[in-house]
């Protein structure tokens, strides 16, 4: 009987043993299984690029297969724009998902960690390193330092050469910063440091990691100086460049302060020296539509090499711009206005369980990336966010969508864009208000307009209530803002 006993008690303790075994067993295959599916994050930046991409038609005869086969795959928001029309500022918002009336930072310095408002804030990579992925890193994400040392200390960051092999003569402006030419420069692609970048992350997307991965890949193309190898131009005779669409004294029933911003204390050429020399305006344009021909052909190879690669099927990939960029629109070179040509920014979102062919014309911000990214990878919202997810518009692109888009361009001086509208507010108190779907070139101020009284009241309600006052000091943007200020008091 005790024999039985102890027979019946040692085959229930191992039943029981291997019972809890068994459920370990499949607990732990739940958990590996839930950890490995999460998707990666693949984000693709590129530095300066507007609207001049087929998709989004910004100009008649960009040559961008690539990005525009990436749209065709998912959602294609046609009313993005940035928070910040400077390189900068526009990345600290979206990396840390906090407005510059918020931060501070509205010029090209300080950075991040200058602000005490972002002093201590956690990063887009640093949180996703945070939650467990593998981080990876290359080029420009944020603006100079921070990419080394926020890389280095979550993952891992290749730096890729900046702005790339220089003549040791300008091509076509001989006058000004460094930075600012164009032409037909070096003679091989893989003289570029966009190339490096390319081939970065073509072998890391060749590789199956153990955990899920946040790659964020920065181009520098299509910024100044607007080089690229002769073939590139070559897709553009010079001949048959189509220029942008202008207005004659377009900017004529602006304030004083509203032109001053834009043009006094800025490096870029003014307009008049684009006009009184010969075919530069035709020949920057050839070199910029170049420029984006070149960075979308390795935007290409990146996404060849993510399709072929064993991670095609549980990727979510972003593709964005900084901020927009004029070329002679209104009267302005480069960056640094609130005008549509100044904040509009390419943005696109597809992969893993995402809609394709899909276009929403709702007003967002890169601010809104960092909390959408979140959002698709089951990770928990961050409060301190001042963007919104985009999931909504993912899982339908027309939904109803009550925030607009803002940008800002120093204290005071505030862009709200909404689906028709556009609304800007400068410091002086002036005004400017552009119906988009009748002018989409904003040629047509209806500011002073009674009958658009409501529509002013309805879009002013967004400006910010409360703003940070300016840090740093010295930048272009910081001595555009002084001057324009000062030209108020005479």
């Amino acid at each position: 009987m005790c024999s039985k006993s102890v027979t019946y008690y040692y085959f229930k303790e191992m039943f029981v043993f291997k019972l809890l075994l068994t459920a370990l067993c499949v607990l732990g295959a739940f958990a590996s299984y839930g950890q490995d599916k999460r998707p990666n994050v693949l984000l693709l930046s590129i530095d300066d690029l507007n609207d001049w991409i087929g998709c989004l038609e910004g100009h008649p005869q960009a040559i961008t297969p690539n990005i525009d086969k990436l749209a065709g795959k998912g959602t294609l928001f046609a009313n993005a724009h940035c928070q910040a029309p400077v390189c900068q500022p526009s990345r600290s918002s979206m990396m840390t998902s906090t407005y510059p009336s918020s931060t501070g930072l509205y010029f090209l310095s300080p950075g991040i960690r200058e602000s005490p408002v972002t002093k201590n804030a956690v990063t887009m990579p640093e949180r996703f390193a945070k939650e467990g992925y593998k981080v990876f890193g290359a080029g420009k994400i944020f603006h100079h330092k921070l990419n080394n040392s926020v890389f280095k200390k979550v993952g891992e960051y290749l730096r890729t050469g900046g702005f790339g092999p220089s003549p040791k003569k300008k091509i076509n402006y001989p006058i000004g910063h460094p930075l600012w030419d164009w032409g037909a420069y070096p003679n091989e692609d893989q003289k570029m440091p966009d190339y490096k970048l390319a081939e970065y992350g073509k072998k890391l997307l060749s590789q199956k990691f153990d955990k899920p991965f946040f790659m964020a890949l920065g181009f520098y193309r299509p910024h100044v100086p607007m080089y690229a190898p002769q073939k590139w131009l070559d897709m553009y005779p010079l001949k048959d460049i189509k220029l942008p669409v202008i207005k004659k004294n377009d900017v004529a029933d602006l304030s004083d302060y509203a032109k001053n911003l834009t043009s006094l204390n800025h490096v870029s050429p003014t307009h008049k020296w684009i006009l009184d020399n010969d075919k530069q305006w035709e020949k920057a344009t050839q070199a910029y539509l170049a420029s984006i021909t070149f960075v979308d052909h390795y935007v290409g190879e990146i996404l060849k090499a993510l399709e072929n690669g064993p991670n095609a099927d549980n990727t979510i990939v972003v593709l964005f711009s900084d901020h927009g960029f004029h070329m002679g629109e209104k009267e302005h070179w480069a960056k640094r206005t609130l005008w549509e040509d100044g904040t509009r920014v390419p943005v696109i979102i597809a992969g893993k369980g995402l809609n394709a062919k899909q276009v929403s014309k709702r007003p967002v911000g890169l601010i809104d990336i960092y909390p959408t990214l979140l959002d698709l990878c089951g990770i928990e919202k961050d409060d301190k966010h001042e963007g919104l997810s985009l999931k909504p518009l993912l899982n339908k692109p027309d939904a109803e969508w009550d925030t607009p888009a803002r940008t800002s361009f120093g204290l005071g001086n505030h862009s709200i864009r909404s689906t028709k509208w556009r609304y800007i507010k400068y410091v002086d108190g002036s005004q400017e208000l552009y119906d988009l779907e009748s002018d989409p070139n904003e040629w047509n101020n209806l500011a002073s307009d009674p009958k658009y009284a409501d529509v002013l009241k309805e879009h002013a309600k967004w400006l910010p209530k409360n703003e940070k006052p300016i840090l740093g000091k010295g930048s272009t943007g910081h001595k555009a803002y002084e001057a324009s200020a000062e030209a108020l008091k005479k």
